[in-house]
């Protein structure tokens, strides 16, 4: 079921230079769902956004589309055949859809329990480049790690967030590719919080075969927390939805 949660961060919290618009930015938990459903709905929220830029309007209100998808992997536009290890046949018959998209990066998998966030911002009006945009994304994501007690960051030349830097147990916990037209943002992260991790076995994630991948459920259990006392998912978006908001300047 759609969750709008925008009531949830729209109050007097937003910052002087985005407050000419009430419905200046809307979230929206989209619950568990195709990949495909809301890939059309990301590019129409896009192409409007874009379409309105180009003809000098207001873009209108920014989104964050917070979701769970159904098996699926994805190739970007630079994604490498040979990263994909089985045939679309195979992944078919595993139950698992196979997509080639627009944005930048490898091959990545999205699953339930990963949790999917497709933020369609303005960077103009945020006066931000990609690559800073990019470094936000992976900020909130840190601080919201850090709410649990993990330790992440960067890797230099590798997008996303890691766990374990400059160890020989190097470690993926989120992925990210976006797009960029006209400064209007689509795709985004995929931050792997109880994800099945043996479906990344099915491709070399985003590219990389010396490195591994992780999820916020397995780094909890390995330091000891009990089974009874990991976040559930509902917990992680508002969280991570709050630390974006804020890194975006919507919340002091």
């Amino acid at each position: 079921m759609q969750k709008n949660m925008s009531t949830d961060y729209l109050s007097s919290s937003l910052s002087p230079s985005l407050t000419s618009r009430a419905d200046a930015i809307i979230v929206e938990d989209l619950g568990l769902r195709p990949y495909g459903e809301i890939l059309d709905l990301q590019r129409s929220l896009h192409a409007a956004m874009v379409s309105a830029r180009k003809e000098g309007r207001e873009v209108g209100a920014e989104r964050i589309l917070l979701v769970e998808h159904t098996p699926v992997i994805t190739l970007g536009r630079h994604a490498v055949r040979a990263n994909l290890l089985h045939s679309r046949e195979d992944m078919a018959r595993r139950g698992v859809e196979v997509y080639e998209i627009e944005r930048g990066g490898d091959v990545t998998f999205h699953g339930p329990g990963q949790l999917v966030v497709y933020p369609l911002v303005d960077l103009e009006r945020h006066r931000l480049g990609v690559r800073r945009y990019v470094e936000l994304l992976e900020e909130g994501v840190i601080r919201t790690l850090a709410h649990y007690g993990v330790e992440a960051g960067r890797v230099e030349g590798a997008t996303g967030v890691w766990i374990g830097i400059g160890t020989p147990a190097e470690r993926k916990i989120c992925a990210i590719g976006v797009k960029c037209t006209r400064f209007i943002t689509m795709h985004g992260l995929a931050l792997n919080v109880s994800t099945d991790m043996s479906y990344f076995s099915l491709i070399n994630p985003c590219g990389f075969v010396d490195k591994g991948v992780t999820s916020l459920h397995g780094e909890l259990l390995a330091s000891g927390t009990p089974p009874s006392e990991l976040p559930a998912m509902e917990e992680v978006k508002q969280i991570l939805a709050a630390n974006l908001l804020e890194l975006l300047g919507y919340c002091s």
